[in-house]
């Protein structure tokens, strides 16, 4: 099982959205996936209570019992668990951190929440664990994605090569308890989060598409004759 821990020790960058459409993506890509939800607002598992379909599975619970959930759920069968986390608590993101194969850091493109980075490189470095940053909520035109991509490589962070833009399908799945890959499956938004799927996949060393088991019947023995 490949665990993502989604940190941000700012409130606002959009965690919560990006778990759950990634969830939604590994899902789609053949992985029985889990959310881990860390935040005591609990967002991810009200999301779930709104939505028709049983998948992903949504697990609130606290980082105290952080080890033991992720070892039952991987006893259960989850190959890919995405790990959505509270701002302001830096002992819950490190043992988040420390318990991910990977951390994506999400980041819009605004000097408070450039600023704050710093601090969730910190924990990661802290926590020995490879960090990618991710610009979310980026306007569709302008020069601000550009701008803070290259703040972000001055914190020595390593910056994922897809931008996640601010759209109103993000907004509006969510409401009906989808992602922007049930509500707008051909959309722009669908597209970025598939590809920021794949290269959180390419990170972690595993397909993008999860073959399935096909059942090998065997061949019927030859009657002798008599």
């Amino acid at each position: 099982m490949k665990t993502i821990a989604i940190l941000s020790q700012k409130g606002g960058t959009g965690k919560t959205t990006l778990a759950l459409n990634l969830a939604v993506a590994a899902e789609a890509a053949g992985y029985p996936t889990v959310i881990i939800d860390l935040d005591p607002q609990a967002s991810a598992k009200e999301w779930s209570k709104s939505r028709e379909r049983d998948t992903p599975v949504v697990i609130s619970s606290h980082a105290s019992q952080l080890e033991e959930v992720l070892a039952t759920a991987k006893e259960n069968g989850a190959a890919f668990c995405l790990i959505d986390t509270a701002p302001h608590s830096e002992q819950d993101a490190l043992k988040a951190a420390r318990a991910a194969d990977l951390i994506l850091i999400p980041c819009r493109p605004a000097i408070l929440d450039l600023r704050a980075i710093t601090v969730t490189k910190a924990l990661a470095d802290l926590a020995n664990t490879p960090a990618l940053a991710v610009i979310n909520s980026a306007p569709p035109r302008g020069p601000l994605a550009e701008e803070a991509s290259t703040a972000i490589r001055g914190y020595g962070l390593d910056l994922a090569a897809v931008v996640i833009t601010q759209r109103m399908a993000f907004v509006h799945s969510l409401t009906g308890g989808q992602t922007v890959l049930e509500f707008e499956p051909d959309g722009k938004a669908a597209d970025e989060i598939r590809r920021l799927f794949k290269l959180t996949c390419t990170q972690v060393n595993l397909p993008a598409f999860r073959a399935r088991k096909t059942e090998t019947s065997k061949k019927p023995e030859k009657r002798r004759s008599a």
